[in-house]
Order: C-alpha cells, then sequence, then structure tokens
C-alpha cells in the first residue's frame, strides 16, 4: 500500500531533533511522498531545503492568510522565484481564515487573488485553506475564472453543498484525522462516501491535527499517521482499503505532476 501525506509541515521546529526516525515511522507505515505546505517565505525555504535532500519530499510555496498582513509585491515575486525549484508542485497554502483574524479580512483577500494569479501563471496547482469565511472563499474562487483550475481545498470540513461547489469548479478535497474524530467527524464521515474516487486527497497536517487512535496517546502528529485516515475513508466508503489507497495515490501524483517518487 503507497500513501502519499499530501500536505503536512515537517519543516517545523518540533520535528528537528527526530526527523530521520520520523521519516522511517513514515516509510514503515507505507508513506512513500510527502507535500510540505508553505505558509511563508521562511517555511517555503525551508520546506526547498529539506526536499533537496529528500527523492520523495516534495513542497508548495506560498502565504498563509494568517501572515497576509506581512506580504508584499516582493514577498510575491521572491516566491515565484523559489517556484522555479524543481521540488515544488504547488503554491499555496492560501485561501480566507475569518475564524481568528491575524490578518485583516481585505488584506487576506488582497493576496489570495494576488497568489492565485501568481499560481495559474506558473501552472502550479492551488492548496487551499478555507475556515470561516462565511461564502466569501466560494465568492472569490468561482469568480477568478480559471483557465485550468487546479487544486486542493485542504482539510475539508464544511457542507455538502460546499463540498459540490469545489468539485463543480474542478478541486480535489483533502481529507485529514478529522474523519476518525467520533464527534467532530460524524458529519465529514457522512459526506466522505459522495466524494468521486478521483478527486479525494489525504493529509495529515501534521504536526496539527493527530488522527485517531493515536490521539489520545500522543500530541504531535506525523506522516506516519495518514494510515490511519486511509483506514477510515476505506471503511466509511466501504472500499477495498488497496485498491482505495492507490486511486488516492494516483490522485495526489497527478495532481503535484510527480512522476516516480523515490522509494515508491
Amino acid at each position: 500500500m503507497r500513501l502519499f501525506d499530501s500536505h503536512c509541515h515537517i519543516n517545523d521546529p518540533c520535528f528537528e531533533e527526530d526527523f530521520d526516525p520520523m521519516l522511517e515511522r513514515a516509510s514503515e507505515a507505507g508513506v512513500k511522498a510527502m507535500m510540505i505546505a508553505g505558509v511563508s517565505i521562511e517555511t517555503s525555504e525551508k520546506a526547498i531545503c529539506l526536499a533537496r535532500t529528500h527523492g520523495n519530499i516534495y513542497t508548495a510555496v506560498g502565504i498563509h492568510p494568517h501572515d497576509a498582513e506581512g506580504c508584499t509585491s516582493e514577498t510575491i515575486d521572491t516566491l515565484k522565484e523559489l517556484a522555479q525549484n524543481d521540488c515544488v508542485r504547488a503554491w499555496g497554502e492560501i485561501g480566507l481564515d475569518f475564524n481568528r483574524m491575524h490578518s485583516p479580512a481585505s488584506v487576506q483577500e488582497l493576496w489570495f487573488e494576488t497568489q492565485m494569479a501568481a499560481a495559474e501563471d506558473l501552472g502550479l496547482p492551488m492548496i487551499f485553506h478555507e475556515r470561516d469565511s462565511m461564502g466569501r472563499f466560494q465568492e472569490m474562487v468561482k469568480a477568478f475564472n480559471f483557465k485550468a483550475p487546479q487544486g486542493v481545498v485542504h482539510c475539508f470540513s464544511g457542507t455538502k453543498e460546499e463540498m459540490f461547489s469545489y468539485l463543480d469548479l474542478g478541486f480535489h478535497i483533502g481529507i485529514t484525522g478529522i474523519l476518525t474524530i467520533k464527534q467532530r467527524g460524524a458529519e465529514l464521515r457522512r459526506l466522505a462516501p459522495m466524494i468521486p474516487e478521483d478527486r479525494i486527497l489525504i493529509e495529515t497536517d501534521a504536526p496539527y491535527l493527530t488522527p485517531a487512535p493515536r490521539k489520545n496517546k500522543v500530541r504531535r502528529n506525523e506522516p506516519a499517521f495518514v494510515k490511519f485516515v486511509m483506514e477510515r475513508l476505506a471503511e466509511v466508503r466501504q472500499a477495498d482499503i488497496e485498491t482505495l489507497s492507490e486511486t488516492v495515490w494516483n490522485n495526489t501524483c497527478k495532481l503535484y505532476n510527480v512522476d516516480r517518487p523515490s522509494g515508491s
């Protein structure tokens, strides 16, 4: 069984002390490739450095909506330069987050639209972040008029209407460990069987969102735990896990334009 953790943050400082053992645990769990999502110039640069020495790690560059207030035109130019590295296969994570409002809504919207334009100009798929935007995220992606929409709505936990809206736009749906959580994941478990099998990705969002059954045993999530997401996904879809995992692997490789990761 080959697994692709389609969204993680293993460039986080919490992985520095056991980075190689963490990768070994991922490999033992069947995780043959990982995508590190960028949230700033610094994290994007660190991700690229890691990917250069590990053939099965890929990266995205981008400015998270939390960090939008510090974004400038020069920031976007720097990200475009970083995107020339071969390991960079996506732009993100980008979007809107009106939950904690670390950046004003108008500023988030400005740099979200700017980054969508940059990603499309470079032909890179987008990794989207949406939280409590009250429909504004959908309005913006619908109004953008993508020439060839390619992207994934990371950590989806929205409504049925939102999910089908994203699917109609041509996007993939990213499933995290929320699927495994008894109460919080109930609605997602109801919706997961409705996603076309060629539009599903799985992810950890490590070090966040640790899935059950590891949630009550360890605090830090890591790529090895994406197997628990796959197991629960196969269960709720009443699908053969080997067949589904191969489909999701192929979905992720296709979206991120990955041919054959090292070790796969």
